[in-house]
């Protein structure tokens, strides 16, 4: 158990750092030549830095000491030691990725620059939540208000860098630099729930089978979900049957077909998505 514990967390870790090297690249590939604002602490930094010259590291340590604080009593020291691993990394990465590009990838197309930008560091936080991780700032706020209420993790990030984009008109005085960025972040928004939702999501098998014990086996083996095994009758043939009810992930759906159909090809299945799952080895169950 020990080892295998260790093999998901070293997996989760290279996960989050390759989410937070797409981030880097849509940060400074396409959306930081263009001038183009994002939310987030570091564009909060950003803003005092060109309206007070503070200097971004300054304020972007300052808050993020105070959200790891809250994160460390909410949401416990595991996933407050993975922010201190991925702000750490991050800066890393975009240390590094500032002087390896120094020419935009794209030159005069500042829109195609905030969409690519958009999908580039929406996707990368995306893939870093997955693996429980986090950039620090807003991530921080999202996974808070996500561990109690029904609310999406894209949402809270719109919402509140929403209000850092719209500062920047204050800085810039440019109406077309807000619109890029609240482009930039509707993107990265859908993106980031696009990866997250896309893992999340959840399936309901129906299989009526000849075979019932030896597919709820393999499943309850191999897929590592329960099964509910239910007695039904064919209303045609009058006979009876067994009925197995599967919940998984959607990405564990081919796992369970291969089953199915090694162990009895003439199965009958019905796979539909189901908006939510709540219970042990799925999402915790949240109320007002």
């Amino acid at each position: 158990m020990s080892n295998k514990f260790a093999i998901d967390s070293v997996k989760e870790y290279i996960t989050i750092v390759v989410g937070l090297a797409l981030y880097a690249l849509g940060w400074t590939g396409f959306l930081l030549p263009h001038e183009i604002t994002t939310g987030g602490v570091t564009g909060i930094g950003a803003l005092l830095y060109y309206a007070k010259d503070i200097p971004v590291a300054v304020t972007y340590l300052s808050i993020n000491l105070v959200l790891l604080f809250l994160s460390v009593r909410i949401i416990g020291w595991k996933f407050s030691l993975r922010t201190i691993f991925g702000v750490a990394t991050l800066t890393v990465f975009l240390s590094v990725a500032q002087k390896l590009i120094t020419k935009p990838i794209l030159v005069d197309e500042p829109f195609m620059a905030c969409v690519l930008g958009g999908v580039f560091a929406g996707v990368g936080i995306g893939v870093v939540f997955t693996a429980n991780g986090s950039t620090g700032g807003t991530d921080i706020i999202a996974m808070i208000v996500n561990k109690y209420r029904n609310v999406t993790l894209g949402r809270v990030i719109l919402y509140s860098d929403l209000m850092i984009i719209a500062s920047s008109y204050l800085i810039f005085h440019s109406l077309e630099k807000v619109v890029f960025g609240v482009t930039t972040l509707v993107v990265m928004t859908y993106c980031l729930d696009l990866v997250v939702n896309g893992v999340r999501q959840s399936v309901q098998f129906f299989i009526i089978t000849h075979n019932p014990d030896e597919i709820a086996q393999r499943i309850n083996t191999e897929v590592h979900r329960g099964v509910t095994v239910m007695d039904a009758t064919g209303y045609y043939s009058k006979e009876p049957t067994k009925v197995l009810m599967v919940m998984a992930k959607k990405n564990e759906s081919v796992k369970v077909f291969r089953i199915v159909k090694q162990v009895d090809p003439n199965a009958f299945v019905s796979q539909s998505s189901v908006i939510g799952v709540y219970g042990q080895g799925f999402d915790i169950l949240k109320y007002k």
